[in-house]
């Protein structure tokens, strides 16, 4: 069956009009598609989704993008700006460029696809969500990060994973230097399967023999007077 597309141009249309017609779709709209001309870089396109819906944004998008996304797929045809998929419980978010600041940050759930790089602090206190960068990420990238996977196709820079609890960090590339309790372990079959799994869903050519793992050394967890200059 077609599916019904809704087309939707930002030069004519606010972002509140377009937001609220958006959050008033039942819970059973994934027959829909939307298609956004003329973003122009706007701020908080196609914010706080709640249903099965494919939203198709055709070029730059702006700060927060797809910000506490559940349920809906959202492609971007072009970059977006500082907290894309910020906050994201469920659902994929596919950046066909590159992102700025903070991507993914505080993410619950769901899969953010960068198909370029991403800048600083990506993935930030990410607390469930899957991010895939096939570039290379910025400095502090899953500073804090709880639970989910960053896996990056590229390098990355500074303090990766400083402070990180349980979340997982798989790196293609070269890393410039880790964060407080960040080390580098053991590959196991358990962790090649799951990024075979994962570039199959993303339709990448990755291998994940290619990748090296990175997690909590678990120091941090309580405080020692020892590493107080840690803290």
């Amino acid at each position: 069956m077609n599916k019904k597309t809704s087309l939707v141009d930002l030069s004519r249309t606010s972002i509140r009009e377009l937001n609220q017609a958006l959050h008033r779709l039942p819970a059973g709209s994934g027959s829909t598609r939307w298609r956004i001309r003329e973003p122009r870089g706007a701020h908080a396109i196609a914010c706080g989704l709640n249903s099965p819906v494919r939203v198709e944004i055709e070029g730059h998008a702006g700060y927060y993008c797809a910000g506490m996304n559940q349920r809906a797929t959202v492609v971007i045809h072009g970059n977006t700006g500082v907290g894309v998929a910020e906050n994201m419980m469920s659902g994929l978010v596919h950046v066909k460029g590159n992102a700025s600041q903070s991507a993914g940050a505080t993410g619950h759930g769901g899969l953010l696809i960068i198909d370029g790089d991403a800048s600083a602090r990506c993935g930030i206190s990410m607390k469930g969500i899957d991010i895939l960068v096939q570039g290379s990420v910025g400095h502090a990238s899953a500073f804090m990060a709880q639970a989910g996977n960053l896996v990056v196709g590229g390098d990355a820079g500074e303090a990766l994973g400083d402070s990180i609890y349980e979340a997982r960090i798989f790196v293609r590339g070269k890393v410039k230097d880790l964060g407080s309790d960040c080390v580098e372990k053991e590959m196991r079959p358990e962790h090649r399967e799951f990024l075979a799994k994962l570039f199959a869903r993303a339709k990448v050519r990755f291998r994940p023999g290619d990748f090296r793992r990175y997690g909590s050394a678990r120091q941090l967890y309580n405080f020692h007077v020892d590493h107080a200059a840690k803290y």
